[in-house]
């Protein structure tokens, strides 16, 4: 894309920065967004932006969850804007539209590397290993701020609860009706994974801190930087699935389908920085609720965003069989307690 050929929102989101098309030597669309698209902005000055704006100015079709999404990425890089070793993006400009208003746009500094997904098959495991102790240092820092209440801070279900079981449940309540409203099939009916989830909701009042979450951190959405050999987290980057809550329900993205207390070498630098867990029941149990929460999302983000067949088969094989997965450790955790009762 030649820089005259920015198109008008862009160029009006550069201009609130006092930047014109002249000042743009490069402007490069980057892959891997499906709510937002993703712009790279290299100035004759050296500085490298990125510009993130909604594919659909108009809305179009999402989940409830997503009301003004770029809020909450917003509300993520502030917070974390003056912790030391934490290696985020800075945000330049914020621009507001609409009544009410929603962010409709951002510039932010772009973060060197790759994403870690294209460079892992050439990590040596010693260097892996290395990697996952500095995310886990990164994330116990992330985890320290503390949020003014629990939930999403674009508050897309009105005001936010006083506590964690009630936004929790509210969430998940969202994305259920989204399965019905874009006609879903889950692994469960509908009402039997809302009643079971429901259930099993006493654990999360052991919440009493609204913690920043990520809740997307897959390896796609962090950035290596550096040679080979001498690699380090170079970015944590699109932060929109943030919300207010519980630190353990970050455990989810970081190991997507598989197990975070297999991974030693993480929790070894989420401890050494400060962070602080320990797999009780409550924690197990509270795991799997947000893996359910997170596997929900994917399979119901599938039909609006229009996957194609072959991401659709994906996603019902892999988010569809570890969310049953998951919703039969839950059935199991409350047959146990009412067994328990007798």
């Amino acid at each position: 894309m030649n820089p005259e050929d920015l198109d008008p929102e862009t160029a009006a989101v550069l201009a609130a920065v006092s930047v014109t098309p002249a000042d743009v030597v490069e402007c490069v669309p980057l892959a891997g967004g499906t709510y937002n698209s993703l712009l790279r902005v290299v100035l004759r000055d050296g500085r490298r932006w990125v510009v993130k704006r909604p594919l659909s100015a108009g809305g179009g079709s999402t989940l409830r969850y997503e009301h003004d999404l770029l809020r909450g990425e917003t509300e993520y890089y502030s917070a974390v804007r003056d912790m030391p070793g934490v290696p985020a993006p800075r945000l330049v400009h914020v621009e507001t539209g609409g009544e009410p208003p929603v962010v409709s746009g951002l510039v932010m500094t772009e973060c060197p590397g790759v994403p870690w997904h294209e460079a892992d098959a050439s990590l040596t495991p010693g260097e892996r290993k290395r990697l996952r102790e500095e995310l886990g240092g990164v994330v116990a820092r992330l985890h320290t701020a503390t949020g003014p209440g629990f939930g999403y801070p674009a508050r897309p279900f009105g005001p936010p609860a006083a506590d964690w079981r009630r936004t929790f449940t509210t969430m998940v309540d969202a994305v259920l009706d989204d399965a019905v409203r874009y006609g879903v099939r889950l692994p469960r009916p509908v009402a039997w994974v809302r009643d079971a989830l429901a259930a099993a909701g006493d654990v999360l009042t052991d919440v009493t801190r609204p913690a920043l979450v990520h809740f997307d951190l897959w390896q796609g959405n962090l950035l290596l930087d550096g040679a080979p050999g001498a690699r380090t987290l170079g970015g944590v980057i699109d932060a929109e699935r943030m919300f207010w809550g519980d630190p353990v329900a970050e455990f989810v993205s970081l190991a997507l389908f598989g197990d975070i207390e297999r991974d030693d070498a993480f929790l070894t630098g989420y401890a050494a920085a400060g962070g602080g867990v320990t797999f009780t029941d409550s924690v197990r149990l509270r795991l799997h609720l947000y893996r359910c929460y997170l596997y929900l999302i994917m399979l119901v983000e599938a039909v609006p965003r229009r996957y194609s067949p072959e991401q659709r088969a994906w996603t019902r094989q892999h988010a569809g069989g570890h969310l049953a997965v998951s919703l039969d450790a839950v059935a199991s955790a409350l047959t146990g307690r009412s067994r328990s009762r007798h």
